[in-house]
């Protein structure tokens, strides 16, 4: 996807899966990328513990001077990102292709 790297997730992001999702976030940014993106468009269930490593995920790439785009089109996630206020401070796009356009 030209100079993003992409980390996709699939089902539901909770206590169970978040830490599999926290670890490949620090794995790809550990190399020093400059643009992250999140492919959540396969999750149909986020909880708190999700919000937190897609915060901790934009707070890593903000400190090395990075941009993270979260990719999401499931109403459900969307309208928890809404509710929390992340949409304000989240660059949202529907699909892998609206990040490059």
């Amino acid at each position: 996807m030209g100079d993003w790297t992409v980390v996709s997730m699939t089902g539901e992001i909770d206590l169970a899966t978040a830490p599999q999702l926290r670890q490949e976030v620090v794995r790809v940014t550990s190399g020093g990328i400059l643009r992250l993106a999140l492919d959540l468009t396969g999750v149909d269930f986020m909880d708190s513990i999700g919000l937190g490593v897609i915060v901790g995920a934009l707070k890593r790439m903000r400190a090395h001077g990075g941009e993270l785009v979260v990719v999401c089109d499931e109403p459900r996630v969307l309208d928890l990102l809404r509710l929390t206020d992340l949409d304000r401070i989240l660059t949202l796009r529907p699909s892998l292709d609206a990040v490059v356009s």
